[in-house]
């Protein structure tokens, strides 16, 4: 069994009503397979989402204030109230800066909330286990949306990945992102040690998503 976790982004497949029926079609698949699936819409369709769904709904970011004078910024007490089970962390999409990120993570530690923090190469992501977040999720830019997979494309940083952080953070969990879309992506990094992906376009803006997503997990 392993972890599949997907991002909306600002898709307009994954978006408003659109991302409410990708959202019940990744829920149907999930009901069926023991992999343990979950989905990071944008944030104005959190509260409906969590609302309305049984699978675990998480934020694609969240800034590293308080309660106060932060106009247009959301806290992790926010997401916690709505019933969102964690958040994406310094996504390469929305950039953090190491101070934020532990303030985040240790925020998310007091709140009972799950942190994953997007890293990019080996170092980074042996800096991001240091700060002991749930998962680190390994994913080069350049391959982002690219459809080429980091497990085959660079296999090497995906286990020197797994390697640095458990050698910093044994209780870790690392997941594997940037072109992941089929089966064999996702059964290649659980061989190279993840413990699952992260996704987007490979599911919220294939032709059919359910199909996509039953063959990614092994239904098809």
């Amino acid at each position: 069994m392993g972890v599949v976790i997907i991002n909306f982004k600002a898709y307009k497949e994954g978006f408003g009503l659109n991302g409410l029926k990708l959202a019940k079609a990744i829920e149907s698949v999930a009901d069926k397979v023991d992999d343990y699936i979950a989905i990071a819409p944008t944030s104005l369709d959190l509260q409906k989402f969590a609302n309305e769904l049984s699978i675990d709904v998480y934020s694609q970011h969240v800034d590293a204030v308080d309660f106060g004078s932060h106009t247009g910024r959301i806290n992790a007490e926010m997401i916690k109230e709505m019933g969102i089970k964690g958040s994406l962390i310094n996504h390469s999409e929305r950039r953090l800066r190491l101070a934020d990120i532990d303030f985040i993570v240790e925020k998310f530690r007091d709140l009972d909330l799950i942190s994953i923090v997007c890293t990019n190469n080996v170092a980074t992501t042996a800096a991001a286990a240091a700060l002991q977040p749930d998962y680190v999720a390994i994913e080069p830019p350049e391959l982002i949306g690219s459809g080429i997979p980091v497990s085959k494309a660079e296999p090497e940083i995906v286990e020197n990945s797994v390697k640095a952080a458990k050698d910093v953070y044994p209780e870790i969990k690392v997941l594997c992102g940037a072109g992941i879309s089929k089966n064999e992506d996702y059964v290649t990094a659980l061989d190279l040690g993840a413990d699952g992906v992260l996704l987007a376009s490979g599911v919220v803006k294939a032709k059919d998503p359910k199909a996509a997503l039953e063959e990614l997990v092994g239904l098809r």
